[in-house]
């Protein structure tokens, strides 16, 4: 439980700033977990780990419904995404106390890198949908996407929201707004499916976590009702920004220079 009223307000526009930034094309743990890490200082990994997935629940809850009423995805692409990101993410983790944080960063970075880049050299990427592969192989595509990046979530986290949005517009043809679309839903079902672990294990500090969830809940509403009303170009713009964020922390992480 928190007692200071100035970290409550802190971690609660965290929660809110993640949430917005989350909607619109993920990345929003990047706000919110270093947040929860400086606010509970005597909490243990698996408890931040786990509050924060209950906040992130929160926001892409309504996120997933706003953009599915408004952008109205195809269920015959974005259900079997979810079935198997929820599948990843339960794999990851079980997973993730075995594998260290240290063999992740230096590979996520250099995808992140080439995210970027990618995104940057190619302005007409993701403007308008161009599905790509017949409909066996293109679902199949899809279900890789969710697995992979399911158990990415599930054993590590960070950009989760940003991967399933470039891996759906690069591989698969989708444009930015209806990639974030289908996005929030396969991470609505990561972030469920770490609780269905974490919550077992009494690692949910329920105060903080819902707390910080309805701000979270408010800020991937209003980032799902601006994204949509802004379109892909948008999207787009927000992406290579919170790719760029990324890239400078978890640099810095691999380069020992935020200690």
């Amino acid at each position: 439980m928190v007692d200071d009223p100035l970290v409550v307000v802190l971690l609660v526009l965290a929660g809110f700033a993640s949430g917005f930034v989350d909607a619109v094309v993920g990345g929003g743990g990047l706000i919110q977990l270093p947040a929860l890490v400086v606010g509970l200082p005597h909490a243990t990994p698996v408890q931040l780990l786990a509050t924060n997935k209950l906040s992130s629940f929160c926001g892409t809850t309504v996120a997933s419904t706003t953009y599915y009423r408004r952008v109205k995805p195809h269920a015959g692409t974005f259900l079997p995404l979810m079935a198997c990101a929820f599948a990843g993410s339960l794999g990851g983790a079980l997973l993730a106390s075995r594998i260290p944080r240290s063999a992740f960063e230096p590979v996520v970075l250099v995808v992140l890198l080439l995210v970027g880049a990618w995104v940057l050299l190619k302005p007409d990427l993701g403007e308008l949908t161009a599905l790509r592969f017949g409909r066996g192989a293109h679902l199949l595509g899809a279900m890789g996407i969710g697995l992979a990046v399911g158990l990415y979530d599930g054993a590590l986290g960070p950009g989760t929201g940003s991967f399933f949005v470039v891996s759906l517009v690069g591989l698969l043809g989708y444009s930015f707004l209806e990639a974030s679309a289908k996005a929030r839903m396969a991470n609505w079902a990561t972030n469920l499916a770490a609780l269905v672990i974490f919550v077992p294990q009494g690692a949910v500090l329920w105060a903080t976590g819902l707390s910080m969830g309805l701000a979270n809940l408010a800020g991937g509403y209003l980032g799902a009702r601006i994204a949509v009303a802004r379109g892909a170009g948008f999207v787009r713009g927000f992406l290579v920004l919170v790719v760029s964020a990324f890239v400078v922390r978890i640099g810095g992480d691999v380069l020992g220079l935020w200690g």
